[in-house]
């Protein structure tokens, strides 16, 4: 009797000495109601100490925190909406001779595309995909709002050289006073084997042209087991601590047998020439996150956008060398092949400004059947110089329709009846 007299005294003494020293208990300080602009002297829980890593712990005081407001492209045309003409993936916009000039991918088939599924029945007139037998074009705007189609800047080379399929999705680089068109080089219908292609260039001496081919890959796939061995797409340049600077993407554990398990990864390469040769950054990814590449010189380091894909989707990030990557904040409606108006991306600056507004696109344009893309503008506040409340705030209600859009499926809906009629049967009274 004794012994568990005693047993029961420790086991006690234990569970109250457990109990007293739990972070949760004693007289710590608490949790101020002013916001500190600093971390706080006192315990914390790890979402506390996470707040005062993000630039600033309050979110309308975040430099990289931001609404963005959207408005459609006047001027452009796209056959009454046929799904015949597409414009897609625009270069981030330069401002040249009191003009802005972009370059986007422009589709003007004969039909829509067939879809990636039946590649193999792609023909020199039938597109597979929306950026399939494209071309890249030149558009103009004195004011960002309304453009003015002017031609196209690179067409597709002769067979076999790189593009000869389709050339899409360019970026611009202006380096020592010159202009280098980035964008992916396809020689097969995209979806055949998978999204395959590497990165060509073309440069000319004004952003009108006339543009000199290269018929090179200057950025090529990557070595074969390696993540990007069969994809380079989005080049996008900037001009960082001395060298050009191009990120890219790459999905990978995708093609042939993971089409619905893949992964995105963004990668860098850099060079003192923008012909190249391209070096890969040691440590790609750099990013895992983001179906397109957005990125930009923010105060001493580099800024990034990533859209959907991967777990860190819909996040602004940030790097103090263009390569480590850390979340800066969580954003709502992230614009989708996000080409923002970056007037410094080219200047080496070690002070970064941001950006307020830029181009993208929506792919779900038209009808079924008739589905092409459409360019847009969208406006933000992620500057320095720039001081929009409007752009800070928090809350977006949507209407209940945009939520009912996203209905079940009937494969969905038949799981949760046969699950309820289950459910039903298992508690139901025995009749014994």
């Amino acid at each position: 009797m004794l012994f568990r007299f005693s047993l029961a005294c420790w086991t006690f003494s234990a569970l109250l000495l457990c109990w007293s020293t739990s972070p949760c208990m004693g007289q710590s300080q608490a949790f101020p109601h002013k916001m500190p602009s600093t971390k706080p002297d006192i315990p914390l829980s790890t979402a506390s100490q996470r707040l005062f890593e993000y630039p600033a712990p309050l979110l309308q005081d975040n430099p990289l925190y931001t609404q963005f407001k959207y408005t459609p492209l006047q001027g452009l045309d796209y056959h009454d909406g046929d799904g015949t003409v597409t414009r897609r993936d625009p270069s981030r916009p330069i401002l040249a001779d009191g003009k802005y000039h972009i370059w986007y991918t422009k589709r003007d088939t004969v039909v829509p595309p067939i879809g990636a599924a039946n590649a193999d029945q792609a023909t020199d007139e039938i597109p597979s995909t929306d950026w399939d037998l494209c071309e890249i074009w030149h558009a103009t705007s004195v004011d960002g709002f309304t453009w003015e189609e002017q031609a196209v800047a690179v067409p597709r080379p002769p067979k076999p050289q790189p593009g000869w399929r389709s050339v899409a999705t360019p970026d611009i680089l202006v380096w020592k006073g010159r202009y280098y068109l980035y964008y992916q080089a396809f020689i097969e219908p995209s979806g055949l084997k998978g999204d395959w292609c590497a990165v060509s260039v073309s440069h000319a001496d004004s952003p009108d042209g006339p543009w000199t081919h290269t018929y090179q890959n200057v950025v090529p796939t990557g070595p074969k087991g390696t993540w990007d061995q069969d994809a380079v797409h989005d080049p996008m340049p900037i001009v960082y601590r001395g060298k050009i600077h191009i990120y890219y993407k790459a999905a990978f554990n995708k093609w042939p047998d993971e089409r619905k398990r893949y992964a995105v990864g963004h990668g860098l390469v850099t060079s003192d020439d923008p012909l190249g040769p391209f070096q890969r950054c040691p440590l790609n990814p750099v990013l895992h996150s983001g179906h397109e590449t957005t990125y930009f010189p923010f105060k001493d380091g580099v800024a990034a956008l990533s859209i959907k894909d991967g777990n860190e989707r819909s996040t602004m990030q940030w790097s103090p060398d263009g390569i480590n990557f850390e979340i800066a904040s969580v954003v709502d409606m992230p614009p989708v092949a996000c080409a923002p108006f970056t007037p410094d991306a080219f200047t080496d600056t070690d002070d970064g400004r941001g950006i307020t507004w830029g181009l993208c696109h929506f792919i779900n344009a038209g009808t079924a059947g008739k589905r092409h893309s459409i360019l847009a503008r969208f406006d933000c506040d992620l500057s320095l110089d720039v001081d929009d409340p409007w752009m800070r705030g928090n809350k977006i209600w949507f209407k209940p329709e945009v939520y009912f859009s996203q209905g079940l499926n009937k494969a969905q809906r038949q799981r949760i009846e046969q699950a309820n009629a289950a459910a039903a049967a298992s508690s139901a009274p025995s009749t014994e």
